[in-house]
C-alpha cells in the first residue's frame, strides 16, 4: 500500500459501533478492544460528535486519548450539519469536540456527510473556511469530506475546495455500480482530483457478513478466510484507498480483522470471481440497500425504527425465515409501524442512500401487517 500523511496501515478503527453494556458503552471492554488494536501496529480512530448518542467522543477519552501518548494514534472528527446554523457556531463546537475527545488536535477533520443540499448549508455558513482557519491554526492537520451523494456532485465540491486533502466514500462491492450509491464512480472522482480515499461501510451495515446460504457458500469454496475479510479486502484492494474504516463492537471483530489486515494482500483473480458471483447473488434477492446509519429516525414523528423494519424485509426476502416476523413484532413494540408512516418524507430528506423510504415502508406494512 501507499503510505499517507502518518497512518501506519490502511485498516481504520470505526466507532459508531462500540460494544454496549446496561445501557452504556462498556468502556472496560473498549479499552482492551483499543489496546488490542494499537498493539498489533493499527493507529488510525474515526468518530463524530452524533455516534452513539454522543458517547463515541467521551468514550475515546476515557479509553484511548487520556492512556496513550498522542502520537501513538491518528483521531478523525468531524462537522455534522445539525450542530451548527452560522459561521460563528462552528468554532464553539469544535472546541467542545476537542475536549469531549481530551486532544488540542484533530489529526483529520471532516466535513461530515456532504451531498448536495448539506453542501449548500456548508456554503452558507462558510464551513469549510472556518475549518481551513482552524488548520491555518494547528487545530486541525488535515481537511477532508465524508460524501454520501453521486459522483457529478462530488465533483463540483472538490472542483470548488481543492483545499480537500481527502474524501470519505461509501464503498463496498456491492455498491460498487449501484446507480443510487456509485461507489466507482465517486471512487474515480477522487481518482481525477488526486484525493486519498477513505472507505466507510465496506461490510454494508453488516449486510455483507451475515450472507444468504447461496453467498456463503461461493467464499466458503475458496478454502479460508470470513465474509468479513473479503469484504474489507475487495476495499482495500484498490490503489487510491488509504483507509478502510470497520466499525467494530467486540473484541472478536477486532482480533478477526487485524489478523488478515496485518499483512495486507489484495484480493487474487479467484477472490475477485468470487466476488462477482456474490455479488450476482445479491442482485438477485431485492433486498433494501440501507446501511442502518439511523439518521432517518431523529426526526420521525411516528418513532418508526426505519433500519430495523428493512433488516426485517430484507432478512424475511433473503433468507425466508420465521424470525424476521418476530423482530418486526419487537422492533414495533412501544415504535410506530410501517403503516403509521404519515408521508412527511422527513426521513428521506435526512437519508444519505437517497432511499424512497416512504414507498419502502408500504412494501414492509405489506409483508409484515397482512
Amino acid at each position: 500500500m501507499k503510505q499517507y500523511f502518518n497512518i501506519k496501515k490502511n485498516f481504520g478503527f470505526g466507532c459508531m459501533r462500540l460494544p454496549e453494556v446496561d445501557g452504556g458503552i462498556d468502556t472496560e471492554e473498549c479499552k482492551k478492544m483499543f489496546d488490542k488494536f494499537l498493539e498489533e501496529g493499527f493507529n488510525y480512530f474515526d468518530t463524530a460528535h452524533g455516534y452513539l448518542g454522543g458517547k463515541s467522543e467521551t468514550t475515546l477519552r476515557e479509553c484511548l486519548t487520556s492512556r496513550h501518548p498522542r502520537e501513538s494514534y491518528v483521531l478523525t472528527d468531524k462537522l455534522t450539519e445539525p450542530y451548527f446554523n452560522k459561521r460563528e457556531d462552528i468554532r464553539p463546537f469544535f472546541e467542545s469536540q476537542l475536549l469531549a475527545c481530551g486532544v488540542d488536535y484533530f489529526d483529520f477533520y471532516l466535513m461530515h456527510a456532504q451531498d448536495k443540499r448539506i453542501f449548500e448549508k456548508f456554503k452558507r455558513c462558510q464551513a469549510y473556511e472556518e475549518a481551513l482557519e482552524l488548520k491555518k491554526e494547528g487545530k486541525i492537520k488535515h481537511f477532508g469530506i465524508s460524501f454520501h451523494d453521486k459522483a457529478e456532485v462530488l465533483d463540483k465540491i472538490l472542483t470548488e475546495y481543492p483545499q480537500v486533502e481527502v474524501v470519505q466514500i461509501q464503498f463496498n462491492y456491492v455498491d460498487y455500480e449501484d446507480p443510487s450509491v456509485e461507489s466507482r464512480k465517486c471512487y474515480e472522482v477522487c481518482v481525477k482530483h488526486g484525493k486519498p480515499v477513505i472507505v466507510m461501510e465496506p461490510v454494508k451495515g453488516g449486510s455483507l457478513v451475515n450472507l444468504p446460504e447461496e453467498a456463503k457458500k461461493v467464499f466458503a469454496d475458496l478454502n479460508g478466510g470470513s465474509p468479513a475479510s473479503y469484504a474489507i479486502r475487495f476495499a482495500a484492494s484498490f490503489e487510491n484507498v488509504m483507509m478502510v474504516l470497520s466499525g467494530m463492537g467486540s473484541m472478536a471483530m477486532v482480533e478477526e480483522n487485524t489478523s488478515y489486515m496485518k499483512n495486507f494482500k489484495p484480493l487474487d483473480r479467484r477472490e475477485l470471481e468470487a466476488i462477482d458471483k456474490v455479488r450476482a447473488i445479491f442482485r438477485a434477492q431485492n433486498l433494501i440497500p440501507c446501511t442502518a446509519c439511523r439518521y432517518c429516525t431523529d426526526g420521525c414523528p411516528k418513532h418508526i425504527l426505519i433500519p430495523d423494519l428493512f433488516a426485517c424485509l430484507n432478512a424475511m426476502r433473503a433468507f425466508k425465515t420465521w424470525n424476521a416476523e418476530y423482530y418486526y413484532n419487537i422492533h414495533t413494540t412501544g415504535h410506530g409501524k410501517a403503516s403509521d408512516c404519515i408521508g412527511c418524507g422527513k426521513c428521506e430528506k435526512s437519508c444519505p442512500q437517497h432511499l424512497p423510504i416512504r414507498a419502502l415502508l408500504k412494501d414492509v406494512a405489506r409483508e409484515f401487517e397482512k
